[in-house]
């Protein structure tokens, strides 16, 4: 009994972000008057963007900074993929790694200026965020470019379509309709975050945000993990930038959109129940975390004009709306964090 107590209390942060995200989809689930698998797909195309700049920002905070560069970052990849997401086979391929290896650059820039110019992340990230954009910029002067209709389409829709697309496989039955977005997602944390979580140096992104005195006097390599953090995060917002791009079709250089999803990403890691103050929480919470606020977003697209709440519909408030509902939802998921001392947990 003890130890489910504090199993649950280690773990609060992320099952009040699945409380949440359960309680607001089914809420949208029961309001949809035509829900479908082909829903569940679309609604995973929206989110999975969002997602993997909340899982960059999460990175950042783990380490105890703060990265207002996400968005930009993300934004700067989806750009540079409208010119080379375009070609087949190897190159389409080649394109892929290269927006990534632009988001992993950008992390890595922001990490060596915070780890070996000593400044503070939030003010290194806001002058790098804006060189982001600025190069967004010269890529893309006007919303343009072209990507592989196949691969875009492939991606963006449920896994039965993919393997139609390349034919690779037929109907998979119930597996087959759920969307490509999961695997995607699944794929990303497999093969990038558990394993990084379980080095020395993921260990020591953890024992340096919740102690980085006490962190460098345990021989924990304090710049090393830092520079790790950031780099990290530029690979998951290049992520985010690739599959924006699939999504779109194009690329647009759109610094309001940089700036929404960077502050959304914010909010989605307090929600997740990462601590602000670094070293508590994760990238699973956090993913939680962004579904909430695109469940928030369903929610207003569906809410019948002739119910109690169809004031709600009217798109003039949806905005007040939504920023009252976010703002409960991060008060509650940052409400753990005045309830934690600042210490080191490793697996949380």
């Amino acid at each position: 009994m003890k130890t489910l107590r504090i199993l649950i209390g280690q773990n609060l942060g992320l099952l009040l972000a699945i409380g949440m995200f359960v309680v607001l989809y089914a809420l949208y689930v029961g309001m949809h008057p035509r829900y479908s698998m082909n829903v569940v797909t679309q609604n995973g195309n929206e989110m999975l963007a969002l997602i993997f700049v909340s899982m960059a920002q999460a990175s950042a905070v783990l380490v105890g900074g703060l990265d207002l560069s996400v968005g930009p970052l993300m934004t700067l990849t989806n750009t540079f993929g409208s010119h080379v997401l375009a070609g087949t086979g190897g190159n389409l391929i080649l394109g892929v790694l290269a927006c990534l290896a632009v988001g992993t650059a950008g992390g890595f820039m922001n990490g060596v200026i915070i780890v070996y110019g000593r400044i503070q992340p939030i003010i290194a990230t806001l002058a790098t965020g804006a060189f982001f954009i600025g190069l967004a910029l010269l890529l893309r002067p006007s919303p343009g470019g072209r990507v592989n209709g196949d691969f875009s389409w492939a991606l963006t829709n449920d896994i039965n379509e993919f393997g139609y697309t390349y034919g690779w496989w037929e109907d998979l039955g119930w597996f087959g309709l759920l969307p490509m977005q999961f695997l995607i997602l699944l794929l990303v944390l497999l093969a990038v975050w558990f394993p990084f979580k379980r080095t020395v140096v993921g260990r020591g992104v953890y024992a340096v945000g919740s102690a980085e005195g006490a962190a460098y006097m345990s021989g924990v390599q304090v710049d090393r993990s830092k520079l790790a953090a950031f780099t990290l995060a530029g690979f998951f917002a290049g992520c985010a930038g690739v599959y924006l791009t699939l999504q779109m079709g194009s690329g647009n250089a759109d610094a309001p959109q940089a700036g929404e999803y960077t502050l959304r990403s914010i909010a989605a890691v307090v929600i997740g129940g990462t601590s602000l103050f670094g070293g508590v929480g994760g990238m699973v919470g956090t993913i939680f975390g962004a579904m909430v606020l695109r469940a928030i977003t369903f929610i207003f697209r569906v809410v019948p004009e002739d119910s109690i709440f169809g004031f709600m519909a009217s798109p003039l408030l949806q905005p007040l709306f939504e920023g009252v509902i976010l703002l409960l939802a991060v008060s509650l998921g940052a409400a753990r964090v005045f309830r934690i001392r600042n210490r080191l947990l490793l697996y949380t």
